[in-house]
């Protein structure tokens, strides 16, 4: 099975929400806890990559350990998604925890991890058994493929799906050269979609009325 490593964005401003969304009470955890343990239920490791590691810290499994993102040079915080994943994989090199796919590690008896999983912290639908069903998929995949990932109403689903590391090399150039959208950077990508996917799945809690509609369905 492939070896995966989860990264959970948490490092949007909640502005339509009004409050951090990641700490929104679900009844027995919070939002951030469920996405975290959903993805602690499937893959090898966790990290919260968030500019505010000491706000979640508190709430997080013994087993989740977190990457502060930092603003560029010259820029505020909120630069998007694509940039924090970057700085994290980057991170993650750095540690040792990942090994780029194109070098001979030093470390004894260490693994490659062939994908990540980069997940919003705010899907309250993921399941186990979705996520489980498409980590499965990950070593049938074309090895020329850099993301698995899932599409709605035309559009990918870039923070609920997985991707090789090297990937870095891409990212970076895209960043360099004042790139900031995961949908401009995926046009040019070989993407593999995920089939079957449950529109359900990929619901995210952006207002007090998605947060008032879950509810309403979830007590159903």
């Amino acid at each position: 099975m492939a070896n995966v490593t989860t990264l959970v964005l948490a490092g949007g401003q909640s502005s339509r929400m009004g409050q951090d969304k990641a700490l929104l009470n679900l009844g027995a955890e919070t939002l951030l806890q469920q996405t975290c343990n959903l993805a602690l239920a499937c893959t090898a490791a966790v990290y919260v990559v968030t500019p505010w590691p000491d706000r979640y810290r508190p709430l997080l499994p013994d087993t989740v350990s977190t990457i502060q993102e930092k603003s560029m040079v010259g820029r505020n915080l909120g630069q998007g998604p694509l940039v924090a994943l970057s700085q994290a994989v980057i991170v993650l090199l750095e540690q040792g925890v990942l090994i780029a796919e194109d070098s001979s590690s030093s470390i004894p008896n260490s693994q490659p991890c062939q994908w990540i999983l980069a997940l919003a912290c705010d899907l309250p639908n993921l399941t186990t058994a979705a996520l489980q069903a498409w980590i499965n998929d990950l070593d049938s995949l074309d090895p020329a493929a850099l993301a698995y990932l899932p599409k709605r109403q035309g559009r990918w689903e870039p923070l609920c799906g997985f991707y090789r590391p090297r990937c870095l090399h891409s990212w970076q150039a895209y960043i360099a050269a004042g790139g900031r959208s995961f949908q401009g950077w995926l046009a040019d990508q070989q993407v593999v979609p995920i089939p079957s996917v449950t529109d359900a799945w990929l619901t995210n809690l952006n207002t007090p009325a998605d947060l008032e509609q879950w509810w309403q369905h979830s007590s159903r």
